[in-house]
C-alpha cells in the first residue's frame, strides 16, 4: 500500500509562529536575569550605605576585666580599629627610657594627634592602658603588635606591614620613617578601673577627634 507523503514539514506560519515563541521566550529569560540580577543588587548597594551618623558617633563601652598584662585587644569605633593594650611596669619604664626617646620623631605629642588629656608621655588617660587608633599615618595599613618579647631589643612596638612605619607602646612614631606621625588616640575614660568607654570625654575635657592633624 501506498503511504502519503510525509507532510510534518513546518509550513512558513508555522515558522513565524515557532519565532516569535522563542523571541517571547528569550524576553522573559533576559527579564527575568535582569530582575534576579537587581535583586542580589539591593543588599549589596544597601550594604554600602554609611551607617547612621547618630549611631556611630555613640561611646562603645569595652569590658578590660579579662585583658591581661602584656596582651592586647582590639575594638572598633566609628569603623576604626582601635588598639587597647594593657602595658606592664617594664613597658611604661621602656617608654621613658632616654635611648628610646631620642629615636622618636615626636616623642613629646606636639602634633595635634591626642586629645590634651593623652599629651604625656604614655599617650593615654590611664598609664596602664595604651589606646589608638590602628592605622598608619602614612598611607592607612594597619600595624601589627609585636610583644617585647618577640622584639630584637626587648621594646615592643607596632610594625606597619606596607612601608615599614614603626611606632612604640605608646603608638609614637619612630624617626626615618614614612609615616609622618604618631598614631591617632581617640577620646576615652575609664568610668571603672576595668571598663573603658571609647568616644566620651572624661568630665571637664573636651576633644573632638575630627580636628586630629591625620589619620
Amino acid at each position: 500500500m501506498t503511504h502519503p507523503a510525509d507532510d510534518t514539514q513546518p509550513t512558513g506560519q508555522e515558522q513565524d509562529n515557532a519565532a516569535g515563541r522563542r523571541d517571547f521566550l528569550g524576553m522573559v529569560t533576559t527579564a527575568g536575569t535582569v530582575t534576579g540580577l537587581a535583586a542580589c543588587a539591593i543588599p549589596f548597594v544597601a550594604s554600602l550605605k554609611p551607617q547612621d551618623s547618630a549611631a556611630a558617633h555613640l561611646p562603645v563601652e569595652i569590658d578590660l576585666s579579662k585583658l591581661a598584662p602584656g596582651q592586647q585587644m582590639t575594638a572598633v569605633w566609628q569603623g576604626k580599629p582601635i588598639f587597647i593594650l594593657r602595658r606592664t611596669p617594664e613597658d611604661l619604664a621602656k617608654l621613658q627610657s632616654p635611648q628610646l626617646v631620642d629615636q622618636l620623631r615626636d616623642a613629646g605629642s606636639d602634633a595635634l594627634q591626642q586629645p590634651a588629656y593623652a599629651r604625656n608621655w604614655h599617650r593615654s588617660l590611664v598609664p596602664e592602658y595604651g589606646v589608638y587608633v590602628g592605622i598608619c599615618t602614612h598611607l592607612g595599613c594597619v600595624p601589627a603588635y609585636t610583644a617585647p618579647a618577640a622584639a630584637p631589643d626587648q621594646t615592643g612596638r607596632y610594625a606597619c606591614p606596607c612601608h615599614g612605619s614603626q611606632f612604640d607602646l605608646a603608638g609614637r612614631v619612630f624617626k626615618g620613617a614614612p609615616a609622618p606621625y604618631n598614631l591617632p588616640v581617640p577620646p576615652h575614660v575609664m568610668p571603672t578601673p576595668t571598663t573603658l568607654r571609647l568616644g566620651e570625654n572624661p568630665k571637664g575635657e573636651s576633644f573632638d577627634f575630627s580636628t586630629i592633624e591625620q589619620i
